[in-house]
């Protein structure tokens, strides 16, 4: 019973009224807030101060680097194989895998007595054509003396001639034959043709080897000095011929580890390619190292560092001021004759940066206050409060950079 009296009482139209006035006065309350909100106007430029940290523009030094990757590249690598000319069993192998080895020494012998034999059949053979080839002359001055007298025919003499010149040819083939069989012993010593380190022996002592041999006995890398090649844009290959056929001028190349965390070694650029590679639109360029600590690796990957040039007198600026945005690069210069501590955007044209600055080549001169740090809160004209005033020594409005900044030259990349 007391269950129908309560859907009664809720399904009375008074209840419905106040719950259309609750929704009301909801809609009600969020208009005003948005209404509130609409018009509520943002702070004013002018009532406080950002805190920023401002640099002076400044002469100074940059390096004009290139930075690429690279590969050591050695001056010779070599695959020893014996020579077309002779074959045969190996009786020693008298080399250490790895070693470093000098031109000219033995690194592997091959049974020269075959060709030992075949030189001496040569040499009884030269002994005997020798022989005929006196026999010859002899008979040939009697024909001579006998054909004065015309006591044979000329034919004899003559035919006797040519038979002289025929024994002499023989004996120059002998001497021929020999000479080939004393150059095929020399080859049974097989030698390193350079300097540098040798490999992983690839035959062992009784191996048979012919002259048509692809592997090889082992392969041999110089060490030092080693090269290290790279590949230049086309964009930039311009600088580089222009100050590498400039006299006297030497391009010092830096090499570091793959991940930059340490210096290689220093060279001297001394080759550029004579074509661009198409595909790429680059020019590979060679340096030369010494190496004499042997670090650079061949075929290792290396970064490199190439110093084109070195700008002095330029405007520097720390690199954290110039900022990139709609009008392009830009920083944000501390107005000097405003009454008020305030910047301006001022657009620049900026050059190389090592890092840690970078050159301002249009739009600021020496002296003028760049912010470094607060650049986030900015805006054209807004009012600053210069946090670090010791170090620009700015005491106010319009005052003059005091203590200067390092060289960016000491800061730079290795090179």
């Amino acid at each position: 019973m007391s269950q129908d009296t309560n859907t009664q009482s809720f399904s009375r139209p008074g209840n419905h009224r106040l719950r259309w006035w609750l929704a009301f006065g909801v809609l009600i309350l969020i208009a005003l807030v948005v209404w509130h909100l609409a018009t509520e106007k943002p702070p004013s430029k002018g009532m406080g101060s950002q805190v920023v940290e401002v640099a002076p523009a400044q002469l100074g030094q940059m390096p004009v680097i290139l930075s690429e990757l690279g590969t050591v590249t050695p001056i010779a690598t070599v695959t020893v194989l014996p020579n077309q000319a002779v074959s045969g069993y190996l009786t020693e192998v008298p080399f250490q895998e790895g070693q470093d080895v000098r031109k000219g020494q033995l690194l592997a012998q091959i049974d020269p007595r075959p060709y030992e034999v075949l030189k001496q059949q040569a040499e009884a053979q030269l002994a005997k054509d020798i022989a005929t080839l006196a026999q010859a002359r002899s008979d040939l001055a009697r024909y001579a003396r006998l054909e004065k007298q015309k006591s044979i025919a000329e034919q004899t003499y003559v035919d006797q001639k040519f038979l002289v010149q025929q024994d002499a040819a023989a004996v120059k083939m002998d001497q021929a034959n020999i000479a080939q069989y004393e150059l095929d012993i020399i080859y049974c010593h097989i030698t390193s043709p350079v300097a540098g380190r040798v490999g992983l022996r690839l035959v062992d002592p009784g191996n048979y080897i012919t002259g048509s041999s692809s592997t090889g006995l082992a392969v041999i890398t110089t060490m030092k000095p080693t090269t290290v090649e790279f590949t230049v844009a086309q964009n930039d290959l311009a600088k580089v011929v222009d100050r590498f056929n400039t006299p006297g001028a030497k391009l010092s190349v830096t090499a570091f580890t793959s991940d930059n965390t340490k210096k290689l070694g220093t060279g001297t650029l001394y080759a550029l390619n004579n074509q661009m590679t198409t595909s790429t639109g680059t020019v590979t360029l060679r340096a030369m190292f010494p190496n004499d600590n042997e670090i650079l690796f061949p075929n290792e990957f290396v970064n490199v560092q190439l110093l084109v040039n070195t700008l002095t007198g330029a405007v520097l600026v720390p690199t954290p001021a110039v900022l990139t945005g709609a009008p392009g690069d830009y920083v944000y210069l501390v107005n000097k004759d405003s009454k008020d501590d305030s910047v301006s955007v001022r657009k620049v044209t900026v050059g190389p940066s090592n890092g840690t600055y970078t050159v301002i080549l249009k739009g600021l001169t020496t002296g003028d206050l760049v912010v470094t740090d607060g650049t986030d809160r900015l805006s054209d004209g807004a009012k600053i409060k210069v946090a670090n005033t010791a170090k620009t020594g700015r005491s106010g409005t319009g005052g003059e950079p005091g203590q200067r900044a390092p060289s960016p030259s000491q800061n730079g990349p290795p090179g």
